[in-house]
């Protein structure tokens, strides 16, 4: 080692430049430069890339220490509790298996094997969580072997996470990572933290039949958040449970194996047709009270199919003999020069007072009175709204669909009587897992297909959008999801095998985003997490469904 130079390491958190010998790890940086960034450092940027702090420095390098306060940081934390949560399941009841379904109520839903029932429930959370504080006070390591895919498959195998091996044979890669933990071991999309002794906050809390994992909020890292009272999110995903159930497709491996064996295409119909019918029972609700609703409020976060949605929805609404008229909220924006401003001083086109909702209120209360309106046009490019002469009158059985984010805020419709109102909350809440350890974030899925459909559509790089990604997000926090509950009904847009549609149009873009760019590292990240899922051709899809949206052959007209 005498023969190696010494390498130039640059720390954006100290704004030094210094260098140290041949293989020095993070860890050594953080000690030599005394580094405080206020929270306990969990990992780092190497040239704006994500990195473990026992990674080894062989090149001049710039570095960026990251805390809980960075989404890279949160994932890492969440991951190394799910862990740790494996092994106190593993410790307790090692003839049950552990499986991390989703997000809801401010925590992770998860479910233990077949053993909670109402006596026992409270018990076994609380042995759960009261061992998991053990093993975090012990102190374990978190100790991570890159080895040939053969030796791993052997190991999962040996421990019985057949989910993982079926996953790694169809990911088809010479290494793979195995993380050990004291005596169970388990893979992961992504790193873990250093050892167990950095999770200080969490808890864990029983929930319908399962448990929430909780972790604080990524603004908040010392502080454990309320759980949200959320029964409806929560049942659209026991829906979308049983929907997995009857497709037979709970997590990616079984997916590239249905790929692989060329029975994608009855997934798609049997995903396709079960919107379908969920749309019909929509419209049949909405039927039973034809004389009092006459709004059809469609929200939802960013690229959740809202567009779709509303065409769909109309089409299920004509055969029951509505005549349904479509209005987009969008169209009602105030001017630019009266578009509220964000902490940050950049135009908030999230917040609601972005919408004139006195103008909105009284052109559908003037419609309900029977009167004719000038339909508004907002222009997106001149940020000015115009009229071209459109108007609009409803008729016998007309009913409104109000297509737009802020529908289920009470402040948008407030002068709308509520009998008249029917509201839907759309979203795209993936109902697919990695596998039983590792789920799929429905954000990451909305933030794939606004990059597809911002690229095809709006001239947009992946770069921008994700650029615009957290003012999007920071949006919906403060103004779409405290409503969720709000609605009447709740339509999931997500389908099983989108994620290997988008992959082909996804991948070539994101490698666009340049290394230089803070968000290069999130691009690597979904690369990555692409990788595990096999391409599906898009031949099969429908012309009307959501994912056209996002593509290319929709025979709905969006413009």
């Amino acid at each position: 080692m005498s023969g190696f130079k010494n390498i130039n390491i640059y720390c954006e958190n100290t704004k030094i430049e210094k260098s140290y010998p041949f293989g020095t790890t993070l860890q050594d940086i953080i000690l030599d430069q005394n580094i405080d960034i206020g929270n306990p450092i969990l990992g780092a940027m190497v040239n704006n890339t994500l990195k473990e702090l026992d990674y080894l420095l062989y090149k001049p390098k710039t570095v960026r220490f990251i805390d809980y306060t960075h989404p890279d940081g949160k994932r890492m934390y969440l991951r190394s509790l799910s862990m740790v949560l494996f092994k106190a399941a593993v410790d307790l009841y090692p003839n049950e298996r552990l499986k991390i379904e989703h997000a809801v109520s401010n925590g992770l839903y998860c479910e233990i094997g077949e053993l909670i029932d109402a006596e026992s429930h409270h018990v076994i959370v609380a042995s759960l969580r009261q061992r998991m504080q053990e093993i975090i006070n012990r102190d374990f390591p978190f100790k991570r072997d890159e080895i040939r895919t053969a030796q791993a498959l052997k190991i999962f195998e040996d421990f019985g996470l057949n989910d993982k091996c079926t996953l790694m044979r169809t990911r088809q890669q010479f290494y793979s990572s195995v993380y050990k933990l004291d005596n169970v071991v388990n893979y992961f999309y992504g790193y873990l933290l250093p050892s167990t002794g950095y999770l200080k906050y969490f808890d864990l809390v029983k929930y319908h039949e399962g448990m929430l994992l909780v972790v604080p909020k990524i603004e908040e890292p010392k502080k454990i958040p309320e759980i949200l009272v959320q029964p409806k999110l929560f049942e659209i995903f026991r829906e979308f449970k049983e929907w997995v159930e009857i497709i037979g497709v709970p997590n990616v491996g079984q997916l590239n194996l249905a790929t692989q064996n060329g029975k994608i295409s009855e997934i798609i119909k049997i995903s396709e047709a079960l919107q379908e019918k969920k749309l019909a029972c929509i419209a049949d609700m909405i039927n039973k009270k034809r004389e009092e609703i006459k709004v059809v409020f469609i929200s939802g976060p960013s690229s959740s199919g809202k567009t779709t949605f509303a065409k769909r929805l109309s089409i299920q609404l004509s055969v029951l003999g509505f005549k349904p008229i479509v209005l987009s909220m969008d169209n009602y924006f105030v001017d630019r020069a009266h578009t509220p401003r964000d902490k940050n001083g950049d135009y908030d086109f999230e917040s609601p007072q972005a919408i004139d909702i006195k103008l909105f209120n009284e052109h559908i209360l003037d419609l309900l009175d029977g009167k004719e309106i000038s339909i508004p046009k907002f222009s997106f490019s001149t940020g000015q709204r115009s009229y071209n002469g459109s108007k609009l009158a409803l008729e016998k059985n007309s009913i409104i669909l109000v297509e737009g984010i802020h529908g289920l805020n009470p402040i948008v419709s407030e002068m709308i009587p509520e009998n008249r109102k029917f509201k839907v909350y759309v979203s795209a809440l993936t109902p697919l897992s990695i596998d039983s350890s590792n789920h799929i974030s429905t954000t990451d899925n909305r933030l794939i297909r606004r990059m597809v459909r911002d690229y095809k559509y709006r001239g947009y790089s992946a770069l921008e959008t994700m650029q615009r990604w957290q003012s999007v997000r920071a949006g919906e926090e403060l103004h779409i999801f405290p409503y969720q509950e709000e609605a009447d009904v709740m339509f999931n847009t997500a389908l099983l095998f989108e994620l290997g549609v988008l992959k082909k149009w996804i991948e070539p873009i994101l490698k666009e985003v340049p290394p230089i760019a803070p968000e290069y590292s999130e691009a690597k990240r979904l690369i990555k997490f692409l990788s595990y899922i096999l391409p599906i051709p898009e031949k099969e899809i429908p012309p009307t469904s959501i994912l056209r949206e996002f593509l290319d052959g929709s025979s709905f007209d969006y413009s």
